[in-house]
């Protein structure tokens, strides 16, 4: 799990360094801080549950916002999904980057839910 939340929280704080040019860095910045700071205790064997709970409640609503989004993820998926998200870093059209932000709301989600879990298994032993 050490090496997990090591890999993990280099990759959060790039995300962030990479946000400073994007529309709204003053949003997307903490949101991958916030991670890198929950993947930095987990290293150090602290597992605040009361993190874990506010990183899934605020990245669990905005994602489902984003999925719903008017040029979020369903819009997506229905109308053109043959257009990469991927193919270029520029996002030209809205749902490129909608679509991209929910994907980095699930990702941190997911390692929130290994790291909590694995958080748990600690509490217990005790």
């Amino acid at each position: 799990m050490k090496f997990f939340n090591i890999i993990f929280m280099l990759v959060f704080i790039l995300f962030a360094a990479v946000q400073y040019n994007d529309p709204d860095p003053y949003l997307w910045i903490p949101i991958y801080l916030y991670p890198a700071v929950l993947c930095y205790l987990a290293i150090q064997q602290k597992y605040p549950r009361v993190g874990y709970f506010i990183g899934f409640a605020i990245f669990g609503v905005y994602a489902m916002y984003k999925m719903f989004d008017e040029n979020g993820v369903i819009d997506w998926i229905k109308y053109h999904q043959a257009t990469s998200i991927a193919s270029t870093m520029k996002a030209e059209q809205p749902w490129v980057e909608e679509t991209r932000e929910f994907f980095g709301l699930v990702i941190i989600l997911i390692v929130l839910a290994i790291n909590f879990r694995k958080g748990s298994k600690t509490y217990s032993k005790k």
